[in-house]
């Protein structure tokens, strides 16, 4: 297994193992990850007792529909916001019904940048039951499949972070 793949499956596995401490279960909502946060957790053996499900949602039409992102929102401040990130995140948990959602909607390159968004921006977004919201945003440098990456490892530690608080 390589460095990389290790990185993925050792956060898959931490967040793996607060959410079975708790006994909670997580849904992922993405956009450029592409589904690669939901591959990365059913990697792990087992994890059907605490991975409920993943949204991929590209476009606008799908954030809207599958997630409850309101358009006017995406309109005013685009996909890669962390207020898009918020509202995915919140959708996830209000769909699923679980109590730990997470988001990331970004610009993984080579193109796609522009003003006051690089290629590299992610913005995040964790959602825990008892109406715990965090967002973050972060700008990651290397080629598409190393930002795409960069977001898996962030977006799994990030949540593990909020349910540690």
């Amino acid at each position: 297994m390589s460095t990389e793949q290790s990185e993925l499956l050792q956060a898959a596995e931490a967040l793996a193992a607060a959410l079975v401490a708790r006994n909670w279960r997580l849904a992922t909502a993405e956009s450029c990850t592409g589904g690669w946060i939901a591959k990365v957790c059913t990697d792990v053996p087992g994890s059907s007792a605490w991975f409920d499900s993943g949204v991929v949602a590209y476009s606008y039409d799908a954030k809207v529909t599958q997630l409850g992102v309101i358009r006017a929102d995406l309109e005013e401040h685009g996909a890669v916001s962390e207020q898009i990130a918020a509202q995915m995140a919140l959708g996830a948990r209000s769909r699923s019904g679980v109590e730990l959602t997470l988001s990331a909607t970004g610009i993984a390159g080579p193109g796609g940048g522009m003003p006051g968004k690089p290629v590299g921006l992610v913005c995040f977004g964790w959602s825990l039951r008892g109406g715990v919201l965090q967002t973050d945003h972060q700008v990651f440098e290397g080629d598409r499949e190393q930002v795409r990456r960069q977001t898996v490892i962030h977006a799994m530690r990030g949540a593990l972070d909020a349910l540690e608080g």
